[in-house]
Order: structure tokens, then C-alpha cells, then sequence
């Protein structure tokens, strides 16, 4: 079969058929996604998007319905394979939450689907036909995109733009453009052999449209190679970082009567490779454990405070997530808490704490939480009443080595809340974040020294969950131009430098302990200086193109 006679059985495509293609298009999208990273898969799914949404003219209200169904069940495809792993979080307590596992696994890949299909249906009211109508779909999904990252809480998990992540010299393009311009440039770039089934276009026009989307895919991988290979890694002198990954299961995580237990484990790890024999702490900087690393609240337990300080030499810090519950008077009962980093020093003392701002929805609280309670449901956690968000996003001391900035599990999925918005994200945030309420973290510092993202991936097992997650902690590091630590309950734990390298790791699922120098920042890149205002001025200027061509088309016509 040609690629033309392809293209029109897809464009001629009615019904459930054509649901089905999309939505198996949307599902095959995700192989270019971690734990598979084949990353040219999308040149072959992304096509034939093109082509359903040129099968929907004629249709009633100018296909804009038709097009918005063939987004829903494409991005439903592309959902519901690329987050089928949040089911494993029902299953770590299955008698309380089990029944609500197909619930999860689908209502999530079914709201986020909603998105696509507004993407759709916006570019299907500006199709200009021809090789522009590329670009329209790619404005049109970047914005819905952008949408979805920041809307109700925001929800920017596997953005088409991941897709050019994998290979390390694509994905230095974050540092000129973040994860929304690579979404833009990556559904461009992957929907143009479409233009080769054209009809109504010269041979040489279709040809051409897919020799420009090759050089610009050249010009990425070169343009990343070259920066790899003149921005070698360097190191902060005298810094000397220890990860320690328990790999705890999530009962005995969660379990009060397992404190000893967990306690002995976290001990004994953090004395090296080599157990007893090794030269322990000594030449240690930073130690670092995962989020919530404790059964109990820390500050309220003397003797692993006690046990804590007798672990660190002098010279030495530990930096831990725990539970902190909130200041209230002794004997009264804790019934919500935070989540929270704390920097211990030498004998136990508490140098500073950092709550978590940017909570998860359905696992730390619920929306409309007094009303969900009173129908008897809880979140994942288990907190009556949710925990508590923190006010604002700070950088914090570490003693010895530059500041971090601490994110607390998914916050590191969110592009621009590395720095202080007001220095980092320019006009935009400036201007119009203000009055959307965006989070802010000015006057945290100005810029850290490093990222630090402390998690707990048990929750999903070994599933494309925990390396999705990897990955795009690892794209805000080349967006920032900020190093990443990464210590992970299960993994991956990792060191990676501010282009994405990886210094130390280790892998997911496994228990263990490695040390590794803290690499250095290299300058702000681009992103970082410029944030989101060219690519939304782009996208402006796309969709006013794409308007007028299709309005100089319908002249025509009539």
C-alpha cells in the first residue's frame, strides 16, 4: 500500500474505526517514552493524526465536534498507556483502595484526554490546509499542553515534548526552549511526513517540508552535541554527596511498629558500601535520604534524633524528608501534617525545614476534601483532612556546599519552579502570573547552587511510572542549567550534571548507597533568562497566520 492510498483510507475513516486508529496512535505515542525511548515512533502516530483530523471536513459545525472526538480518543490512547502505573498505588493497601483501581486508571487517562480534544478542535477552527496546517496542530496542542500543566493544579506529566528527551543531545533543546517549546517543535516536527500524502502540493513542496523538519532535527542533535561536548562536567570543590536508597516496602514504610526496624536499615546503609569496615561518614559532606522517610514524626522521636547525631561526624549534614506535624501544644492530637526536608547537623540539630507546596491530588489531599471525607473516602496517605501545603517555595542552606532548592516529589515535573520566578520566567510571569496566583519563590535567594528532589516511587513498582519521573527531573536540570541529586525510596536515585549526564545512579528497585561529587552550575541558559514568552508570542503569531490563510482560502473559494 502507498503512504497516499494510506493516507486517504484514514482520512476516509467513519466511526468507531476511526476512534480506534486514534486512540492505538495515541497509545503507540508513548513508546517514545521512557522505559522504551523510541523516540521516532511519533513520525509514524503523529501522521496519522494529521490525517484523521483532514477527514473531519464537511463534517457539521466545520469538524470542530469531529475533530475534538478524534483528540479525546487519541489522547485517551496515549494516557491510558502512558499512566496505566498509578494503578500500583491502589494496590500497596488493596483492602481500602483496591476498588477504586480501574476507577484511577481510567478517570485519569480520560480528563487529561479532554485537553487534547480542546487541542484538536482549536486547530481544527484555524486548518489551513496544506504543509501550515503542521504548524496549527503544533500551536494548537503546545497551548493545550501549557493548559494542562497549569490548570487545577496542573498536570504536565509526559508532554509531548518528552519524546525528544530520550537522546541527550535532543534534549538539550530544553535549555533553549524548556519542555512546552519542545512539545511545539516535537509535534512539528513529527506530524510533517504527512504533508507527503498531499494531493494539491508540487512534489517538491511536499518533499521540501520534510528536508526542513530533518535539518531542524539535525540542527538539534548538533546544536546538543556540541554543548555536551564544550560544557564538560565540573565539580564543587571539597563537596562530597552520599545517596542512600532503602528501598522500603510501602507497608513497612508507613508501619509505626517497624521505627526500629527502619531506623537499623537507614543506619547501617549510610555507613558506606562496606558496611562496618568502611571509612563511614568521615569523608562525607551531605547525606541524603528519601521523602517521608520515617514511620513517625521525626522531631518527636528523641531517640532517632539521638541515633541521628551520633551517625554525623562533625563536618557532616543530613538532609531527610520526614513528616512534620505542626506546632501545637504538647498531648494535643496531630490530625494533619506536612511534608516536609529537613537539614540536620552534627548531634541531631534541626538547621532548617522545608515544606512541601505543591501537593498531589487524590494522595496528600482531596479535592473538596470535607465532602469526599464525609462520603467515607480518604486519600492514598491516609491523612484526615489532607496535609498541609507550605507557603512558598525557598531555597535552603546546606552547610559547606552551595543552597538547594528542594522539590518534594512531583514538583520537580513542573518547568519554571526552579528560581524565583521574577528572575527566571520573565515577562510572563511577571506580567500575568500574578494575577493567575502561580505559586511565587521570590525572595528565596536568587539562584540555587543545585536541585535537590527527594521521592518515593515504591508507591508504583517497577513500572514506566518511576523512569517517566527520572527522566523529567533530569530535563529540568538542562533546562536550568542546575545539577540534580535525586534520592528515590526505590530509585532511580541519581547525581546528574546541569546537562543531563548521569554521574552516579542507581537503579530502580534496589537497595543500596553511592557517593559522588557535586557537580557545579553553568551559567542560566536561555530558558532560564527568558522562560515561556517567545514561544507564547510564537504561538500567537502561528495562530494569526493559520487565521488569515484559511480565511484567504474560503475568498477564494467563494
Amino acid at each position: 500500500m502507498t503512504l497516499r492510498r494510506l493516507a486517504q483510507t484514514i482520512v476516509l475513516a467513519r466511526g468507531r474505526w476511526r476512534c480506534i486508529i486514534a486512540s492505538l496512535a495515541g497509545a503507540s505515542s508513548t513508546l517514545a517514552l521512557p522505559p522504551t525511548d523510541i523516540w521516532p515512533v511519533p513520525f509514524v502516530t503523529f501522521p496519522i493524526l494529521v490525517w484523521l483530523v483532514d477527514g473531519t471536513a464537511g463534517s457539521r459545525l466545520g469538524g470542530v465536534l469531529a475533530a475534538a472526538t478524534i483528540g479525546w480518543w487519541f489522547g485517551f490512547g496515549y494516557f491510558l498507556a502512558g499512566l496505566y502505573w498509578i494503578g500500583y498505588a491502589f494496590l500497596v493497601d488493596a483492602k481500602t483502595f483496591g476498588w477504586l483501581l480501574p476507577f484511577a486508571v481510567i478517570a485519569l487517562p480520560a480528563a487529561m484526554a479532554l485537553y487534547t480534544a480542546f487541542g484538536l478542535a482549536l486547530a481544527r477552527l484555524i486548518w489551513p490546509g496544506g504543509a501550515t496546517r503542521v504548524l496549527a496542530l503544533a500551536a494548537s496542542l503546545t497551548l493545550t499542553e501549557w493548559l494542562r500543566g497549569h490548570l487545577f493544579s496542573g498536570f504536565p506529566w509526559n508532554a509531548y515534548g518528552y519524546a525528544l528527551s530520550s537522546p541527550l543531545w535532543l534534549a538539550q533543546g530544553a535549555a533553549l526552549m524548556g519542555i512546552w517549546g519542545l512539545t511545539f517543535l516535537a509535534v512539528a516536527l513529527y506530524a510533517s511526513p504527512a504533508v507527503l500524502a498531499d494531493q494539491d502540493a508540487a512534489t517538491w513542496r511536499r518533499w521540501l517540508v520534510v528536508v526542513l523538519s530533518g535539518a531542524v532535527t539535525m540542527t538539534l542533535a548538533v546544536y546538543g552535541a556540541v554543548r555536551l561536548e564544550w560544557n564538560p562536567t565540573r565539580f564543587v570543590e571539597g563537596v562530597r554527596l552520599r545517596i542512600m536508597q532503602p528501598n522500603l516496602q510501602q507497608d513497612e514504610k508507613f508501619n509505626y511498629s517497624q521505627k526500629q526496624g527502619v531506623m537499623r536499615r537507614y543506619l547501617a546503609l549510610s555507613e558506606g558500601p562496606d558496611g562496618p569496615q568502611s571509612m563511614g561518614l568521615r569523608n562525607v559532606s551531605i547525606l541524603i535520604w528519601p521523602e517521608s522517610a520515617f514511620p513517625f514524626f521525626l522531631v518527636r522521636e528523641p531517640e532517632a534524633l539521638a541515633q541521628i547525631g551520633k551517625l554525623l561526624p562533625a563536618g557532616t549534614v543530613l538532609i531527610t524528608g520526614a513528616i512534620r506535624p505542626p506546632e501545637t501544644p504538647l498531648g494535643t492530637a496531630v490530625t494533619r501534617a506536612y511534608n516536609s526536608i529537613y537539614v540536620i547537623g552534627h548531634g541531631g540539630l534541626v538547621l532548617s525545614v522545608y515544606d512541601k507546596i505543591h501537593l498531589v491530588p487524590f494522595g496528600e489531599y482531596l479535592p473538596l476534601q470535607d465532602l469526599l471525607e464525609r462520603l467515607g473516602l480518604v486519600q492514598l496517605t491516609k491523612v484526615r483532612g489532607g496535609f498541609i501545603p507550605g507557603e512558598r517555595r525557598h531555597n535552603q542552606p546546606a552547610p559547606g556546599a552551595p543552597n538547594f532548592l528542594p522539590l518534594i516529589c512531583y514538583e520537580i515535573i513542573f518547568p519554571g519552579d526552579a528560581v524565583p520566578r521574577r528572575e527566571q520566567e520573565g515577562w510572563l510571569y511577571r506580567h500575568v502570573g500574578r494575577y493567575l496566583d502561580w505559586p511565587s519563590v521570590a525572595g528565596n535567594g536568587g539562584r540555587p547552587g543545585w536541585l535537590l528532589n527527594l521521592t518515593n516511587d515504591g508507591w508504583f513498582g517497577a513500572s514506566a511510572g518511576p523512569y517517566q519521573h527520572f527522566q523529567q527531573a533530569r530535563v529540568r536540570a538542562i533546562e536550568e542549567g542546575l545539577p540534580l541529586v535525586r534520592a528515590a525510596n526505590s530509585g532511580i536515585s541519581a547525581v546528574v550534571d546541569p546537562l543531563g549526564r548521569i554521574i552516579n545512579s542507581l537503579p530502580l528497585g534496589s537497595e543500596g548507597v553511592f557517593d559522588a561529587p557535586l557537580p557545579q552550575p553553568i551559567a542560566p541558559t536561555p530558558y532560564a533568562r527568558l522562560g515561556d514568552g517567545p514561544l507564547g508570542a510564537a504561538v500567537g503569531i502561528i495562530f494569526l497566520g493559520a487565521l488569515r490563510l484559511r480565511w484567504r482560502r474560503r475568498s477564494r473559494l467563494t
